[in-house]
């Protein structure tokens, strides 16, 4: 790789740097130079200013000469995913985590929380994929994109830790979300698989066309999507089975999970 020069022509004005060391002389002429004692340390401070002078010249026509390195390509092997970790911040996220075979307690904020053990699980997660990049989305009634995608695993522990604080807010736009997640990737170049992780514990009804604009950029992003489902009620599945209650039928987060499999892109629950 070399260094190229935007205006090589000013380069030739490097030889006049010289000119410090050719001053006109100030010295007095004396009758006897016994007379004139040795001074070491003005002969020192004068060589290291036409030092100085000399390296300032060069610089500016170094500098006015333009260096530059041209355009290079680097390759570079990727691997792993790229995961954007998107996280259900409501209120109902500080519930109880339904656990098979456990009576369903009001537990808010507390160690069994949904957001509780969602966060133990992710830690788990990131910890087991070292080699892949990880963004993280905050939802409530709005989308932040809290980080970026990233190597640095660090950083997306002290966030996942950081969503474990406090208490959550009333309002869901899951709709929203899913977009601000999947524009993540938007003018990302490709490196291999892209998921979206969806940490929530239900859903919500979806207009037509926040289902097309979900449908249109997840097909466009090739982003696969996967729900890490935080239940309230224990037994309850996303499928319909035979021996449901009447009451799980039409439930909003069995109607997203319907959507979500017809969106034409990988998808797990």
């Amino acid at each position: 790789m070399s260094l190229h020069w935007a205006s090589p022509m000013v380069l030739f004005l490097l030889p006049i740097i010289v000119l410090p060391w050719f001053t006109r002389s100030q010295e007095k002429t004396v009758v006897w130079s016994k007379f004139v004692p040795v001074d070491p340390l003005s002969n020192f401070i004068g060589a290291t200013l036409k030092f100085l002078a000399s390296l300032a010249m060069a610089c500016l026509i170094l500098a006015l000469a333009k260096p530059y390195l041209p355009e290079q390509t680097v390759e570079r092997i990727g691997e792993g995913s790229e995961v954007v970790v998107l996280v259900d911040r409501s209120r109902s996220m500080d519930d109880a985590f339904a656990i098979k075979g456990q009576l369903l307690m009001a537990s808010v904020g507390k160690k069994d929380s949904k957001r509780r053990v969602a966060k133990k699980y992710l830690l788990e997660f990131v910890d087991k994929r070292p080699d892949d990049r990880f963004g993280f989305v905050l939802f409530s009634d709005k989308a932040v994109d809290i980080l970026p995608l990233t190597y640095n695993k660090e950083s997306i522990r002290a966030t996942i830790n950081a969503n474990a604080l406090g208490k959550g807010l009333s309002e869901t736009n899951i709709s929203r979300a899913l977009i601000t997640a999947a524009e993540m990737f938007d003018g990302q170049t490709y490196r291999g698989s892209r998921i979206v992780l969806l940490v929530s514990d239900g859903g919500r009804e979806l207009s037509d066309e926040a289902k097309q604009k979900i449908a249109e950029i997840y097909q466009r992003e090739n982003v696969s999507l996967y729900w890490l489902y935080m239940r309230s009620v224990t037994g309850m599945t996303l499928d319909e089975a035979t021996g449901d209650n009447r009451r799980w039928t039409d439930t909003p987060e069995r109607k997203l999970h319907t959507f979500f499999k017809s969106i034409s892109v990988p998808y797990r629950a």
